[in-house]
C-alpha cells in the first residue's frame, strides 16, 4: 500500500512544531510498512488535490495567512472537491481558520477563506492560549481507539490563538473541551470534523502525544482507495505516557 501526501506551505504555515505532525504521520505509515511518497506545495506550484491521499496544513501568522488567502482563490475549489472525494485532511490553527468561510480582524478587514469548512473566525481581545485537555467525539473516539489494548478517548496539546471560531451547523466539532479555551472559549467546543477532514486549534505537534488520532488520520488516508483497514498496532508505550501524564496534569 501507499499514501501519496501533500504538505501545503510548508515554508509559510509552520508555527510551534506543525511540520512535526507530517514527520510523525509518515514515520507511522512507515513502520507499519507503508510506503509514503511526500510533495511539498506552496505559492507557485500547480497542484491536483485529488490526487493525494492526505493534506496536512498548518499555522501562520498574519502575514503568512494574507499571503496564503490569496493562492487560495486558485487552489481552494480543487481543495473542496479532493475532500468531497474523500481525501483525508488535517489543518492547524490559521490553517483551519482559512478552511471556513472568513477571518474577521478587529478592524472590520475580512480575509476570505475557501468555504472547505461551515465556521467564521472573529478576532478576539484577548489570546486564547495554554496546555489543553478535550474529549474527543464520541463517533471518532470508537474509531480512534480500533485495535488499540488501550484506549484513549482524549486528546491534549497547546493553542495560542486570538480568533474565535464559531462552527456552523453542516459540520460538527472534532472534541469537546475540558480543560483550556477550544474554539472560541464559549461554547465548549474544539476543532472541526467533516467527511475525512479535521481542524484544531492544537499545537505541538498535535500527533505526537495523540497516537490514536495519528491512526485514525492514516486509516482515513488509505480508506479512500483500499477501504476499511486495519493497522498493525505499534508499541506506543512512550506516547500514550506522555499523553497521560499531560491529561493527569490538565486533570
Amino acid at each position: 500500500m501507499r499514501i501519496r501526501v501533500c504538505h501545503l506551505y510548508p515554508d509559510l504555515l509552520n508555527l510551534y512544531g506543525d511540520r512535526g505532525n507530517v514527520l510523525i504521520f509518515c514515520r507511522r505509515a512507515d513502520w507499519r510498512g507503508i510506503e509514503v511518497q511526500l510533495d511539498q506545495v506552496s505559492l507557485p506550484d500547480r497542484v491536483k488535490f485529488s490526487d493525494y491521499d492526505y493534506i496536512f496544513v498548518g499555522g501562520g501568522a498574519d502575514l503568512e495567512q494574507g499571503l496564503v488567502s490569496k493562492d487560495l482563490e486558485q487552489k481552494g475549489p480543487l481543495l473542496i472537491d479532493a475532500v468531497e472525494q474523500g481525501v483525508a485532511l488535517l489543518s492547524i490553527c490559521g490553517g483551519y481558520q482559512l478552511l471556513g468561510r472568513y477571518y474577521r480582524a478587529q478592524d472590520g478587514a475580512t480575509l476570505p477563506g475557501v468555504g472547505l469548512f461551515d465556521l467564521y473566525t472573529e478576532a478576539g481581545r484577548r489570546r486564547l492560549k495554554g496546555n489543553i485537555l478535550l474529549q474527543l467525539a464520541p463517533e471518532l473516539q470508537k474509531e480512534a481507539g480500533n485495535h488499540r489494548e488501550e484506549e484513549l478517548g482524549t486528546l491534549v496539546g497547546f493553542e495560542n490563538h486570538s480568533g474565535k471560531t464559531f462552527l456552523g451547523h453542516s459540520v460538527r466539532p472534532l472534541a469537546r473541551t475540558i480543560r483550556g479555551h477550544g474554539n472560541n472559549g464559549e461554547d465548549g467546543t474544539e476543532g472541526v470534523s467533516y467527511k475525512n477532514a479535521f481542524g484544531t486549534y492544537l499545537h505541538g505537534p498535535f500527533l505526537s502525544k495523540n497516537p490514536h488520532f495519528a491512526d485514525l488520520l492514516i486509516a482515513r488516508a488509505l480508506s479512500r482507495r483500499h477501504g476499511v483497514v486495519d493497522l498493525a498496532p505499534l508499541d506506543d508505550a512512550l506516547e500514550i505516557n506522555a499523553h497521560r501524564v499531560m491529561e493527569g496534569r490538565l486533570r
